[in-house]
């Protein structure tokens, strides 16, 4: 008997899709509703990402590197011209900047359009799979939600409450 999705397993999917239909529609969005719908919508993905279960170890399913370089600068751009001259902001949480004498900076867009990346190669992998192979997929969205797009997260949700 094939096991089921658990329910926060379906929200982390649900979630995913929903965050990159947003940032697709990021050029034909009113500024004010995009930022606000983004900062309804990663604190949500980041509790669902943080409530799947690790991996258990070795897998033989991968998420498939979907996305083309064309997509994702076109929806970085989409979201940077939306954005406009708030798009860049200081990052302090960056393991470089103790090295650093003077502030780093990065951009919203490009920090939204990487977890978009994640998100997007992720929906791609899982949309057909199977339940089992599913689990497996969303334990390696998890890993990689705890090694790289976590904190990414985080840090852009600072720079769009800046905003609000």
């Amino acid at each position: 008997m094939e096991q089921k999705l658990t329910p926060n397993s379906l929200a982390l999917i649900a979630l995913s899709v929903e965050y990159c239909r947003l940032m697709e529609a990021a050029p034909d969005s009113d500024r004010d509703e995009f930022v606000t719908a983004m900062l309804k919508l990663l604190p949500r993905l980041y509790i669902s990402a943080t409530d799947i279960d690790e991996p258990t170890g070795f897998s033989e399913y991968y998420i498939d590197d979907a996305l083309d370089e064309a997509t994702y600068d076109a929806v970085r751009a989409g979201v940077a011209a939306l954005i406009a001259e708030d798009d860049v902001y200081l990052e302090v949480f960056l393991s470089d900047m103790k090295y650093s004498d003077t502030p780093i900076a990065t951009s919203i867009s490009e920090n939204l359009a990487d977890i978009y990346q994640e998100l997007y190669n992720f929906v791609v992998s899982v949309r057909d799979a199977t339940t089992d192979v599913q689990q497996e997929l969303l334990a390696q969205c998890r890993d990689n939600f705890v090694n790289y797009w976590g904190s990414t997260l985080v840090n852009v949700l600072r720079a769009l409450h800046q905003l609000m």
